[in-house]
């Protein structure tokens, strides 16, 4: 009994890995649709590992629309890390539109990175990007926020290496500041917001990218800063603060001026107190030599007193003229 089970499991096991390894019904399903086949191709699949599900129902969706595709360039495809249905499906999609598109571009776009498949529903379905607001300033200093909207479809010629919407996005936006920044004036701008576009639109900014442009929308304009009334209250405040700089510089150098007069006073007078400090000693000496006498003294204490009573009438008449004036 246990022998006879055994038994039994393994034919089982034996019919699933024959069924598995050699799929009777696929190469059938084939059949049906017209595909041609052979069941060792089927086998063989399997063990290059390159699913047959995959490949078969490829061929048969393509032979339902018209298209022949070859088998090993679904295999040499998939092996190269290509996605088969998605080509598959944008071939289909293209033939169905009347889009050039055979399968040799198909799979370098598909290995590129791309998403073929997309490019295709892009090509017939164009796609509407919306650029982030975009401020630029007009002559008359007035800032302006702009949004766009960018209508494009995919330039299949140049899917392979042409730029992305990041690209578009960026070229876009150069060109609305600078058709705003060559505005006389901001009215100008909020009258015909379609001059930007027209202008942009002229300039032919899906160069060299994956992209056509059908159309650029302003969407929204709106009035920012006075960019250039502040440019002039910070160049006043810089000149007031050269200004106040340079009156600073100025009495520092008053300051430094008077501190050195002060300075050369104060040393003239120490020479004067020093000078009068060597009179007596003059005079005694000069007592002593003989070159001075008696009388000449006198005379010279006398006109000292002279010079003294002088002095003092000039300061005594100084407060009473002072008063005389006040009053």
């Amino acid at each position: 009994m246990t022998q006879t089970i055994l038994i039994v499991i393994g034919v089982l096991a034996l019919l699933i890995l024959f069924f598995w390894m050699v799929p009777l019904r696929l190469w059938f399903i084939a059949i049906l649709n017209g595909v041609h086949i052979s069941l060792i191709q089927l086998i063989l699949m399997r063990w290059r590992r390159v699913p047959p599900d995959m490949i078969v129902n490829s061929m048969i969706t393509a032979t339902k629309a018209g298209i022949k595709l070859n088998r090993d360039q679904l295999e040499a495809h998939f092996l190269a890390g290509g996605h088969v249905k998605p080509v598959v499906s944008s071939l289909i999609s293209a033939e169905k539109a009347n889009i050039p598109l055979d399968f040799k571009a198909a799979t370098a776009i598909d290995l590129a990175g791309r998403n073929v498949l997309e490019a295709i529903q892009t090509s017939v379905n164009p796609k509407v990007i919306n650029t982030p607001p975009v401020a630029a300033v007009a002559k008359d200093g007035i800032q302006l926020i702009a949004k766009a909207r960018v209508t494009v479809r995919t330039n299949i010629r140049q899917l392979v290496g042409g730029a992305g919407e990041e690209t578009i996005i960026a070229r876009v936006g150069e060109g609305i500041v600078s058709a705003i920044g060559s505005a006389e004036t901001h009215k100008m701008v909020l009258e015909n917001p379609d001059s930007i576009s027209k202008l942009v639109l002229s300039k032919g900014l899906d160069s060299g990218t994956a992209f056509e442009i059908l159309s650029i929308d302003i969407a929204d304009v709106d009035v920012g800063k006075n960019i250039g009334a502040m440019l002039q209250m910070d160049q006043a405040n810089a000149d007031k603060n050269i200004a106040q700089a340079k009156a600073e510089e100025r009495r520092a150098m008053a300051v430094a001026q008077e501190q050195e007069m002060k300075a050369k006073a104060q040393e003239a007078r120490a020479k004067v107190i020093l000078a009068e400090a060597e009179v007596p000693l003059a005079l005694a000496d000069a007592f002593r030599n003989g070159n001075l006498g008696v009388m000449d003294y006198y005379k010279l204490e006398n006109i000292k007193a002279d010079t003294q009573m002088r002095e003092g009438i000039s300061k005594v008449g100084q407060p009473s003229n002072t008063k005389q004036t006040n009053k």
